[in-house]
C-alpha cells in the first residue's frame, strides 16, 4: 500500500491503515520482541511509509502503547458489561462471588483459550502483552503495572459480595486469585506436560469453571 495524504488519513481509507498498522505491529512485537522490531521492517510488513504510522502514531512507543490499550479495551468492555449483568440479576443484594469472578476471568480467557485452541500456540495479544512486559518502553510496564482503574469495580464487588473481609486481607486474596489467570496464559504447557495429557486443554468452558471455583473458595475461605 503506498503511502496516503492527510485526506485520505482522516478517511475511511485512513481509518483502515491505522488498523493495518495496529494488527501487523502487534504480530510482529509478539513474534520479535519490541526491540527486535524496526520501523523499516513494520512498514514494509505492513506496506505503507513511515509518514503513515507517524501521522498515526508518533512514535514507536505509541504505537506500542495503542496495540496494548486497543486489546485491553475489549476485554475490559465485556468484563463491565458481564459485571453490571451479575449485578442486576442479583439486585438488590450483592453479586455472588463466582458471578463476579466469570465476569473478570471469562472475556480474557475466552479470547486466549480459543485462539490457542485454534492455532496450537498462544494468543497473538497475551504474546504480545508478555514480550512488552519483558523489553518495552518503562511507559509500558508501567501502564500495565499501575493502572488498575479496570479492576477496582470488581473488588469493590468483591467487598460488597464479602463484607466480612478486612480490605487488606480482599486485596490480598484478589491478588492471589488475579495470579491464578494469569498462569493460564503463560503456562498451560507446563500443565499439559505435567498432566501427560490427562487434562483437557481444548475445553474452554471447563477451564473458565475450575479457575472461577479455585479462586472463589480462596476468596471465600475463613
Amino acid at each position: 500500500m503506498a503511502g496516503t495524504s492527510k485526506g485520505e488519513q482522516a478517511s475511511p481509507r485512513g481509518e483502515e491503515t491505522r488498523t493495518l498498522i495496529l494488527d501487523t505491529a502487534e504480530g510482529m512485537f509478539a513474534t520479535h520482541g519490541y526491540s527486535g522490531v524496526t520501523m523499516r521492517a513494520l512498514t514494509a510488513e505492513a506496506g505503507v511509509n513511515l509518514a503513515a504510522v507517524n501521522y498515526h502514531f508518533g512514535s514507536k512507543d505509541a504505537l506500542l502503547l495503542e496495540v496494548f490499550r486497543r486489546g485491553g479495551l475489549a476485554i475490559n468492555r465485556e468484563r463491565a458489561r458481564l459485571l453490571r449483568a451479575a449485578e442486576a440479576r442479583s439486585a438488590p443484594e450483592p453479586a455472588p462471588v463466582r458471578e463476579i469472578l466469570r465476569a473478570l476471568f471469562e472475556p480474557p480467557l475466552r479470547a486466549t483459550l480459543t485462539e490457542q485452541r485454534k492455532t496450537g500456540g498462544r494468543s497473538i495479544y497475551m504474546q504480545f502483552v508478555a514480550r512488552a512486559v519483558l523489553d518495552g518502553p518503562p511507559e509500558m510496564r508501567a501502564l500495565i503495572e499501575q493502572d488498575v482503574r479496570h479492576l477496582e469495580r470488581f473488588v469493590d464487588a468483591l467487598s460488597r459480595a464479602l463484607p466480612q473481609l478486612a480490605r487488606e486481607d480482599l486485596l490480598w486474596r484478589f491478588h492471589f486469585a488475579m495470579g491464578a489467570l494469569h498462569a493460564l496464559y503463560h503456562d498451560l504447557r507446563r500443565l499439559e506436560a505435567l498432566s501427560g495429557g490427562a487434562c483437557d486443554l481444548t475445553d474452554v468452558e471447563a477451564i473458565i469453571g475450575r479457575v472461577v471455583d479455585f479462586a472463589a473458595t480462596g476468596l471465600e475461605a475463613k
